[in-house]
């Protein structure tokens, strides 16, 4: 890879790197938006920045599983992470969603490295059902750190492929199982 140890300042190569680490532990790209912004007001007036969504599925199929990346290129630098994301099972089948953030809490912890960050999120997609019918959405959250994006490309790359398979073994995990059921 050209440039591979070069430091990861700008949106395309971070952009090569994930799909590179991503698609290379087996995972196909669903899609890609990429927005530039330079209309800001406020603190933040003066400012510009180039962004993009990167979506993730498993070859096999549909299974409520899916990764997705946000990279962001500000003036203040290049910043990412990666999400498994997880279509839950509906509320009533989930139970007290304090354990089901615990449970995952508690895999995540054991099945990736260094911190992510957890979050459940419940949805109505119509205001007149019954709560119990809400959508459950899981995402586990891995940063792309600053020692990867100053090591280059294939650092980054490698922090992908390694994030994909941690969040396979998680996917394993007896604890995050009755929670990934989704489907």
């Amino acid at each position: 890879m050209i440039g591979s140890d070069e430091p990861v300042l700008t949106l395309e190569p971070f952009i090569a790197a994930v799909r590179d680490g991503v698609e290379g532990a087996g995972w196909t790209l669903s899609g890609l938006q990429k927005t530039t912004s330079h209309e800001y007001e406020g603190r933040w007036r003066g400012e510009s920045s180039r962004s993009a969504f990167l979506f993730f599925h498993r070859p096999a199929g549909d299974d409520g599983a899916s990764i997705e990346s946000f990279i962001d290129e500000t003036s203040r630098g290049a910043e990412g992470n990666l999400s498994l994301v997880l279509e839950g099972p509906p509320l009533e089948r989930l139970g007290d969603a304090r354990s089901a953030l615990a449970a995952v809490a508690s895999a995540a912890h054991r099945r990736l490295p260094g911190r992510a960050r957890v979050s459940l999120k419940l949805r109505l997609d119509d205001a007149g059902e019954p709560v119990a019918r809400a959508a459950t959405e899981i995402r586990v959250k891995v940063a792309v750190g600053e020692p990867a994006l100053r090591a280059g490309v294939a650092a980054v790359a490698e922090v992908a492929a390694s994030a994909v398979r941690s969040f396979e073994r998680l996917l394993e995990d007896p604890e995050l199982r009755p929670y990934s059921d989704g489907r």
